[in-house]
């Protein structure tokens, strides 16, 4: 029997009846032949990983814009906290850790550059709109390589349902969305108490007196409270007293800090150059790069753009706005 079987038959013995097992995947768009120590969503998630979008994640703002100091969040640190979350509820659960962790990697491969500021732009200047749910889809199914990551149907589920009303056919894919949620709200208030933006004592005290005093504390009672909620069920479910407090707790967020004078403070800037990108992008589609210019005939120009813009990291952001429309030095020889 091969390694991969193997793997296969203990999650038949041991996992929940309600866990997505290896075996019983839908499949991928494209057939191809079964690895002989990897199940297909430990392949997904080696898959991810090793991607181009993945790595791109480590210089793409999560909610602070250009911050000074080493230990804010990145969209990269974001993926992993919501890995890690999602991963202790899907064990604990008995569900497919596998397939869990593989979505959680995969669910922002789709996000701008600047953060929710950069996909507010692109929704607003894309005729056809902009969602970085449905960005992260089309990144593993489509752009990723050129031909996309050819993904099992159940780590595409799970990565495009992930945000909004919509939900994962997977309770693996429904973790990802109370995951991600646990895990961006906690570390915003850690990197907010860490800018200055708020104080301790500021944070509503119904929430703390509920979620716990210390950034550890509160994970660790969300956590728990999916876990208690969730077992032995067909749902991934919350409380409604420690679910109702982790959503004033993000209203709090909303209201005091992701609209603050801090975190807005390059906003203006970061828009302008998304704005300026895309329409000299839409006026001279030859300055686009050779590989994203064979496609225009395909998908149209706007929709070679948009994925252009959307795929750069704030770094490269910045320097394609310096290079097209900062002049440069010369000098007389």
């Amino acid at each position: 029997m091969l390694i991969r079987e193997k793997s296969e038959t203990m999650e038949d013995l041991t996992l929940s009846q309600y866990a997505q097992k290896s075996r019983q995947t839908l499949g991928r768009k494209l057939p191809i032949d079964p690895c002989p120590v990897r199940t297909e969503y430990q392949r997904d998630r080696d898959r991810i990983i090793h991607a181009k979008s993945f790595r791109r994640l480590k210089h793409k703002t999560q909610v602070f814009l250009s911050p000074e100091g080493d230990h804010y969040r990145t969209r990269l640190t974001h993926t992993l906290e919501v890995s890690q979350i999602a991963r202790t509820i899907a064990r604990a659960l008995r569900l497919n850790e596998d397939l869990t962790e593989a979505i959680a990697l995969g669910h922002d491969l789709g996000h701008t550059p600047f953060g929710h500021s950069g996909e507010a732009v692109l929704n607003e200047i894309s005729s056809f709109g902009f969602r970085h749910d449905q960005q992260s889809l089309r990144v593993v199914d489509l752009l990723e390589g050129g031909k996309g990551l050819n993904l099992t149907y159940e780590v595409k589920d799970g990565i495009v349902n992930h945000a909004g009303s919509n939900e994962a056919s997977t309770l693996e894919g429904r973790i990802i969305k109370l995951a991600d949620r646990i895990a961006y709200i906690n570390h915003d208030i850690d990197d907010a108490l860490r800018g200055g933006i708020i104080k301790e004592e500021q944070l509503p005290r119904h929430c703390i007196e509920i979620l716990g005093e210390s950034h550890g504390k509160r994970i660790n009672t969300l956590i728990l409270d999916v876990i208690e909620h969730s077992m032995d069920r067909p749902e991934i479910a919350m409380s409604s007293e420690v679910q109702g407090a982790m959503l004033d707790l993000r209203q709090y967020m909303f209201d005091n800090v992701y609209t603050s004078k801090v975190a807005k403070r390059e906003e203006a800037k970061a828009k302008n150059i998304l704005h300026m990108l895309f329409d000299t992008f839409m006026k001279q589609p030859e300055m686009l790069p050779e590989s994203d210019r064979v496609h225009i005939d395909a998908m149209g120009t706007e929709r070679v753009v948009i994925d252009y813009i959307a795929g750069m990291t704030d770094n490269y952001a910045v320097y394609k706005f310096n290079e097209i429309f900062v002049p440069k030095g010369w000098s007389l020889r």
